[in-house]
């Protein structure tokens, strides 16, 4: 028993994992569930697989009882790209925020042109803001502070006229963007006490930030480019791109050439964000919903002074003593 307590000292395996509907198994990552169910791994667990095959969703990797109910979810978990630019609704008033807790979420997306004497500087030049619901709240070209050397018009479709004539200052639309995210809160107070300031959601946020020039407190940022279980299989050390999450998650395809507005990335960002914080996890016994924060340290979990009596406890009782190395998203709908 030794081992075991020393392995879970070390995993920190939880009710929060991705786990096979199968087996039960605990998986690092979503993308190391689908090796283990399949996704074109060469060494699959041949019995969790063929189950799944028959009874398995491909996008949220749950199983289902009956085909006929698998069938009754995927109407539901396969989504449709978002609206076209003719088509978004535009909401500028701090009012038109509506979500769980506190503030609600929202997701913000930038688009970078090239600075520098060879182009390879990003530099921000269009940014976006959505609320929960997908609506705008701010959408604005931006003047870089430096000249622009690239405008990477076949991915983004800025040309030189669209940051001379209707473009926002960096200052500005830094200044726009604070206002949506402290939702009345001093910047001061954030740093201790979330308040009534809001969730920022995105992919790569610490890159759109350093774009504007603006920081945001850790614990109030949900990157999908970092967040445990939606990066790769190798350690957590790479992230999965936009595009790939959106179609493995959400199934449907963004970014497939031609330009690129920053708000189909906002909304990919913000739906995988909403579909991770819409999980409930909980073990047999237990009251749906999750546990408080991870511990400070492994220690505190699995202390050494307690290695006897928790040699005499069962799996069971283990695992639900042990803690995400992580905070879990569906804690913030609680």
């Amino acid at each position: 028993m030794e081992h075991l307590v020393e392995h879970m000292r070390l995993s920190h395996h939880s009710a929060h994992e991705p786990r096979c509907g199968v087996c039960g198994k605990h998986c690092r990552s979503i993308d190391a569930l689908r090796d283990h169910l399949g996704f074109g791994s060469v060494l699959p667990k041949a019995g969790c697989a063929s189950v799944f095959t028959a009874r398995g969703c491909q996008l949220c990797l749950a199983v289902f009882p009956s085909s006929g109910t698998l069938r009754a979810h995927r109407a539901a978990c396969q989504l449709s790209s978002a609206p076209t630019q003719s088509q978004l609704t535009r909401s500028m008033s701090r009012m038109g925020i509506q979500g769980g807790g506190h503030g609600g979420a929202v997701a913000l997306g930038c688009k970078m042109v090239g600075g520098g004497s060879d182009g390879t500087l990003d530099v921000c030049a269009r940014v976006c803001l959505i609320d929960e619901h997908e609506n705008i709240l701010y959408d604005s070209f931006v003047k870089p502070l430096i000249p622009v050397a690239h405008y990477r018009y076949e991915m983004t479709g800025i040309r030189p006229e669209h940051l001379r004539v209707s473009a926002a200052t960096v200052k500005l639309a830094r200044k726009r963007v604070e206002d949506f995210l402290l939702n009345g809160e001093d910047p001061w107070k954030i740093r201790t006490a979330r308040g009534n300031a809001r969730i920022l959601v995105g992919h790569g946020l610490d890159h759109d930030l350093d774009g504007l020039g603006m920081d945001y407190p850790a614990y109030l940022k949900r990157d999908t480019a970092t967040y445990p279980p939606l990066m790769k299989t190798s350690s957590r050390l790479m992230s999965n791109s936009l595009k790939f999450l959106t179609k493995s998650c959400l199934g449907y395809e963004i970014q497939n050439g031609g330009h690129q507005h920053p708000y189909d990335d906002c909304v990919a960002a913000m739906r995988l964000y909403k579909r991770m914080r819409a999980l409930r996890h909980g073990l047999k016994g237990e009251v749906k919903g999750c546990a408080g924060p991870a511990p400070a340290s492994v220690a505190e979990a699995f202390p050494a002074w307690r290695q006897r009596e928790l040699e005499r406890m069962s799996p069971e009782e283990l695992l639900r003593m042990s803690k995400p190395d992580y905070r879990c998203w569906c804690l913030d709908d609680v």
